[in-house]
């Protein structure tokens, strides 16, 4: 993905990657953060909306179902969106109080 992203914010300077431009430099001609950085912005506004729901509403009736008996497979494990939300908020240093005020 970052490197589509990239290769097509190249082709929108004119620029090739034989000219050996840093990708922060190319960024800033542009003005536009990451795509994964958009990406776990969304994520977390996301994640807000649903903790403000009430607890009676299906979303957040959803969120503390548990699969009984489910066998993961010998391949690569899933990344469920628990486990991603987690990683976003270690990564930004939040916790789930701040869902609470949608100004934080």
């Amino acid at each position: 993905m970052k490197v589509a992203e990239m290769r097509m914010l190249r082709w929108m300077c004119g620029h090739t990657r034989k000219e050996m431009i840093r990708n922060e430099v190319i960024r800033d001609m542009v003005g536009v953060t990451s795509m994964e950085d958009k990406l776990r912005e969304s994520r977390l506004r996301w994640f807000g909306h649903v903790k403000r729901k009430d607890i009676d509403a299906p979303v957040r009736r959803c969120e503390g179902l548990s699969m009984v008996g489910l066998r993961r497979g010998r391949s690569r494990l899933k990344n469920y969106w628990g486990e991603v939300i987690r990683q976003d908020m270690s990564l930004l240093q939040l916790t789930e109080d701040m869902t609470i005020d949608r100004k934080i």
